[in-house]
């Protein structure tokens, strides 16, 4: 059996986490859950994910602190990075992008399976 892909979902809206968190898993992915932006970031050194969706307004550290963060650690710089927030400002998207994430995407405009196509894509599988 292929290797489970691990995401690691940063969300701390628990409505939404588990949404997301439920079809990612219905999709056949492994889901670690963070609900701030330090535990963000020490997760993604721990566990290695694949992927990270990564919420922008976070309690301790925000999502573009935490894109940072990923971006400039030499264990965590090549983990694609999508940002999943409902700041759609267009310094914003820049901001997400320019920082390295591969995506950023506004929750309102997607629904939990289009961002399952979105990981499929980034992921090549």
């Amino acid at each position: 059996m292929a290797e489970q892909i691990h995401v690691l979902l940063v969300e701390d809206d628990a409505f939404l986490s588990n949404i997301y968190k439920t079809k990612l898993e219905m999709e056949g992915y492994k889901v670690t859950t963070a609900d701030n932006g330090e535990s963000a970031w020490q997760q993604a050194g721990q566990k290695n994910p694949d992927i990270i969706l990564l919420d922008v307004l976070l309690p301790k550290l925000d999502g573009f602190g935490v894109l940072e963060k990923l971006k400039s650690d030499p264990k965590t710089v090549n983990i694609p990075v999508m940002m999943l927030t409902n700041l759609g400002q267009k310094d914003d998207v820049e901001r997400g992008l320019k920082g390295g994430a591969v995506d950023y995407l506004i929750k309102a405009h997607f629904k939990p399976s289009e961002v399952v196509e979105k990981i499929r894509k980034i992921l090549g599988k």
